[in-house]
């Protein structure tokens, strides 16, 4: 009998997060980069005590930007006497950032729905192996102060094409797609060789060879719109750090193009927006965000309403205005409608 170690089963993306937030949520004093890659679902089963963990900390760094893209509040604390030392620094989110507003209050309907919910979540979503990792934090002498079940979290659905490509990035395996960019009116079909799936200011990207060009190019899933149809090719395996790749390149973008915003003090937008780029003063009413997308942001700023002005860049201004006109001229059309039982009556 063959005595090699079996290769651990990849753990899904939003699993590894879900755990890592719920590690973060359970503690006040926090967690060191150690603790938190060999105790928590998605990093202890690819953690070496004996070193060489580079790319699960690498791993680590980029989660620590996805949570925080998604409005998570998370913290660095410092140890006295030791200022940089990433070792002994430790990770938490604390509770009262990451808790339901005061002011918020439910019916008893509305609790019964938000109760059933909260079950269905508990039982389905987390795991028995993330289970298990909360066991293993406690055996460090770390307990949750009160039940984690009663935090808010802002919970996504993936797009429908998250896990075709995530299987075919696992299998290496070429696939093509409809791919519709902003400003056309008909998708385009994209063939590519999958190299890597990351998060990036709260939306999935596809980082791929596209087999048109040869070349990497990074996808919008959300512009997917149509079946991931495998084309029945497959290509090698490389050693290269695509994941980093991916996001360097869009860091780089996104750090090129700046929107200046006003955000109503102690509202969603001023928490969440504050959140995701870091600014703690929760009176400050202008902030700077870095995009990738003036399209894609506009579609966030525009949900949130009177909550949000848009200063800057002029093209933004102006596809946030066209958005919020077209709900404004969709709710008229509406209240112009005839009723149905006039029309009856005619």
């Amino acid at each position: 009998m063959s005595s090699a170690r079996e290769s651990p089963k990849p753990v899904p993306v939003e699993e590894r997060l879900f755990s890592l937030v719920l590690a973060l949520l359970a503690t006040q004093t926090g967690l060191t980069k150690n603790e938190i890659l060999s105790t928590v679902q998605g990093y202890r089963q690819q953690y070496s005590s004996g070193g060489g963990n580079a790319s699960l900390e690498r791993q680590f760094e980029r989660d620590k930007d996805n949570i925080r893209e998604l409005g998570v509040p998370l913290e660095t604390i410092e140890q006295p006497g030791e200022p940089g030392n990433n070792q002994s620094m430790r990770y938490r989110i604390p509770k009262g950032a990451y808790e339901l507003p005061t002011d918020v209050r439910f019916t008893p309907a509305e609790l019964s729905l938000l109760s059933l919910a909260a079950t269905v979540w508990r039982e389905g979503s987390l795991s028995g192996q993330s289970q298990r990792a909360m066991t293993k934090l406690r055996s460090l002498g770390i307990e949750p102060d009160e039940p984690i079940i009663g935090y808010a979290p802002r919970l996504r659905t993936r797009e429908a094409s998250f896990e075709p490509l995530d299987a075919a990035l696992e299998r290496r395996s070429v696939v093509a797609f409809p791919y519709l960019k902003p400003g056309e009116t008909r998708p385009r079909v994209r063939t590519v060789a999958p190299l890597a799936l990351v998060q990036h200011e709260g939306r999935w990207h596809l980082y791929a060879t596209d087999r048109t060009v040869d070349e990497p190019r990074t996808f919008l899933l959300s512009r997917i719109v149509g079946p991931v149809k495998p084309t029945g090719e497959s290509f090698p395996a490389d050693d290269r750090d695509h994941a980093a790749d991916a996001i360097d390149g869009l860091r780089r973008v996104s750090s090129s193009q700046r929107a200046l915003v006003r955000v109503r003090p102690g509202t969603d937008a001023a928490a969440r927006l504050g959140n995701r780029y870091g600014v703690s003063d929760t009176e400050r009413t202008e902030l700077t965000i870095p995009y990738l997308d003036h399209h894609i942001l506009a579609d966030e700023l525009a949900g949130f309403g009177p909550e949000v002005v848009v200063l800057d860049p002029p093209a933004l201004v102006e596809a946030v205005a066209s958005r919020l006109e077209l709900v404004v001229a969709r709710h008229r059309a509406t209240d112009d409608a005839p009723h149905p039982e006039e029309t009856a009556r005619g």
